[in-house]
């Protein structure tokens, strides 16, 4: 677990001011120097830039640019650029509607050949926002957009959710850095490494936000940032949970219900010598033993390690998606079941015959290599609070904190605690679904189940989100008890479900955040036109 360090020297504190001198202050003390002008410390800088096409905007509001649909804070889909869309009887063809009224911050009409333009692009850039299901786009008209799959795919409604329309007449080379959009801001100043200013976008067509400027810092240090906010120098930062529990004069904790999850992978096959088509090992004699991953996910205490990991901030994780509607709630289990874990192991002929309290089978013991990624205080924590909660189970647990090159190469073969969390439910495809073994981080594991696979493409055939939920569930744990959940194959050993903790000033109200994705980008702000200061 982090303990708070002493706030950093006066000159941290200094440099913030120094930056915001260039927003002017008024004799009100306010923020920012007006009521119309706000200050936030969310981290996320994008290093590549503002680019819907290469992938900027995939974890939650692009800010700068506009999006076909949005999701309401409890994940419901609505719609924003749009006006309505429809998806063909084959699943094949979705034809979207855009409003009239919408002007791009150089003046121009958003129309649906920069739609068309920008899904063509962002299919073609190969960038992070995944449009590799596109085959065509085309504007039938003036607001009429086709966008052609070449198979039917019920989560390209992400794509619409995600992908900011950029105009196919002022998208350059230049752009990433002078985003120009339809958005409820527009990009004034990026000082990189220091500061991002943004102001209002008189021309949006949606509810016009409170304030005219928002300058977006950035720290290289949580508890620099924490120190801003001690100073007064800031009207929102977020810090992680364990910086949280900290009183700061003026200001309140906000914790936002996220997706963001943590996770154990294990891996589901065992050695047998092979390797990866990368070169990687795959496969654990242990781990693959549906038993011993049954036993891990009784034995964990999932509520101490949110209130002693977090401090209180999250709650019990049981599955990928736990706040989003595609999360099968019949999955979730009693933990904390030491003596039926230990039931367990002892029926699949795992015993400790030489008293040394960890178990063997066939020669083999039930030691597991746990690691996370190095640096990572909050999964360090939660790793050895784990190893600690199966130890009386007859399990162990070797914890190590590793560099991503060097879990690469470890992958699957050892017990990894991911971080995963997403608004679009291919994640759960991504991560149970066998052809995806061995393909970057996804599967790591190398679980599979042709039941989860037939629901899992049952899920991605649908024509609508609504119709693909039920089969989403059953890939997790079905009528009949089968699945990857924890009562079932226990692909995974889900822990906790993080809560986004945010100091916000006692004088601003941010309205009923959305649940937000995996911690990138500045999702909060989905919710900014609504924002509005209070004293």
């Amino acid at each position: 677990m982090r303990t708070v360090r002493g706030v950093v020297s006066a000159v941290a504190v200094l440099m913030v001011g120094g930056l915001l001198a260039a927003c002017g202050s008024d004799d009100d003390g306010s923020v920012g120097g007006a009521d119309r002008e706000l200050v936030l410390a969310l981290g996320g800088e994008s290093a590549e830039g503002y680019d819907p096409t290469l992938g900027w905007g995939r974890y939650g509001s692009p800010l700068f640019q506009s999006t076909l649909l949005a999701r309401n804070p409890d994940l419901s889909i609505t719609t924003d650029l749009a006006t309505d869309y429809r998806v063909s009887k084959d699943g094949l063809t979705w034809t979207v509607d855009i409003r009239k009224d919408a002007r791009f911050t150089n003046g121009a009409t958003v129309t649906a050949d920069d739609v068309a333009y920008t899904f063509e692009t962002a299919a073609e850039s190969g960038g992070l926002t995944d449009v590799t299901a596109l085959k065509e786009a085309r504007a039938v008209d003036a607001d009429t957009v086709e966008l052609v799959l070449k198979s039917p795919q019920s989560t390209f409604v992400n794509r619409l959710i995600s992908l900011g329309i950029v105009p196919k007449d002022a998208h350059g080379k230049e752009y990433a850095s002078n985003p120009v959009g339809s958005g409820p801001f527009t990009l004034v100043d990026w000082q990189r490494g220091q500061q991002l200013v943004v102001e209002r976008n008189k021309d949006y067509y949606g509810t016009a936000p409170a304030f005219d400027k928002v300058t977006f810092l950035f720290f290289d240090s949580e508890d620099s940032a924490l120190a801003a906010a001690k100073a007064g120098e800031v009207d929102i930062v977020g810090v992680p949970s364990s910086l949280a529990v900290t009183e700061v004069e003026g200001m309140r904790i906000e914790a936002v219900t996220s997706v963001d999850n943590r996770g154990m992978s294990l891996p589901a096959v065992p050695n047998e010598g092979k390797r990866s088509e990368s070169g990687v090992p795959i496969g654990n004699d242990v781990t693959s033993d549906v038993a011993v991953r049954r036993a891990l996910n009784l034995a964990v205490d999932r509520q101490k390690l949110v209130d002693g990991v977090l401090e209180g901030y999250g709650s019990p994780a049981f599955g990928p998606a736990d706040a989003a509607p595609w999360f099968q709630p019949t999955s979730a289990i009693e933990d904390n079941d030491i003596e039926g874990a230990k039931k367990l192991l002892q029926e699949a002929g795992w015993v400790d015959s030489d008293g040394d309290g960890i178990r063997e089978k066939d020669g083999v013991k039930a030691s597991i290599n746990l690691v996370h990624p190095a640096g990572d205080s909050l999964r360090q924590g939660l790793a050895l609070s784990v190893a600690d909660m199966v130890k009386p189970i007859g399990i162990e647990f070797k914890v190590a904190g590793k560099s991503w090159d060097e879990i690469e190469k470890i992958k699957h073969t050892d017990a990894i605690l991911f971080g995963w969390g997403s608004h679009d439910p291919t994640e759960l495809y991504n991560l149970l679904y066998s052809k995806k073994a061995g393909t970057e981080l996804l599967n790591p594991g190398f679980y599979s189940n042709p039941k989860v696979d037939a629901a899992l493409d049952a899920a991605l055939a649908a024509n609508s989100e609504e119709e693909a939920i039920p089969h989403w569930r059953d890939a997790q744990l079905n009528a009949e008890g089968e699945g990857s959940a924890a009562a079932a194959d226990a692909a995974w050993v889900w822990l906790v479900n993080l809560e986004h903790t945010y100091y916000v000033s006692d004088c601003l109200d941010i309205g009923t955040p959305q649940i937000e994705p995996h911690g990138h980008g500045w999702p909060l702000t989905a919710g900014i036109a609504g924002w509005k200061r209070t004293c």
